[in-house]
């Protein structure tokens, strides 16, 4: 999956280290150790999705925990071969709805690339709301990116 253009481009917030391009030898292992470290102290938290099989359709990532804040900042990526079946969606609302009963939160956010109608359909499907445009937020690949805020409010419906 970190060979993906997709994944490349698309995963520039820290998920907590951004995907580097090229991908260097060992990052998945850097990638691991850095959310169980996370797990271990209560800031991160990472799930695998699957289907019924068991065979790998993506992750689903809580990334930036904020326990005493009661906020959070939310993440997903599909494999190539699983996009286009509403696994993100289905993906974000299970995370959104483990986030709520785990971890209380008083704000969930999503930050997506403002040229990623795919991914904001997505956050619309799961319940976030727009907030706005954070403008060249984010710098990657010698590119500068827009970014948007989603979010969902515990009186959100």
């Amino acid at each position: 999956m970190l060979e993906d253009p997709g994944v490349q481009q698309y995963t520039m917030v820290p998920v907590p280290v951004p995907v580097p391009v090229p991908v260097p030898s060992g990052f998945e292992r850097t990638w691991l150790d850095r959310y169980e470290e996370g797990r271990r102290d209560g800031t991160r938290e990472g799930f695998a999705v699957v289907d019924e099989d068991g065979s790998f359709l993506g992750l689903a990532l809580a990334f930036a925990i904020d326990r005493e804040g009661h906020e959070l900042e939310l993440g997903y990526t599909v494999a190539p071969a699983a996009r286009g079946r509403g696994v993100a969606s289905v993906a974000l609302r299970l995370l959104t709805d483990w986030a709520v009963r785990e971890l209380d939160p008083q704000r969930i956010q999503l930050q997506i690339s403002a040229d990623n109608p795919g991914s904001k359909r997505v956050a619309v499907r799961a319940g976030y709301v727009y907030e706005g445009t954070r403008r060249s937020a984010q710098f990657k690949q010698g590119i500068r990116q827009d970014l948007e805020i989603w979010s969902r409010l515990p009186d959100d419906p």
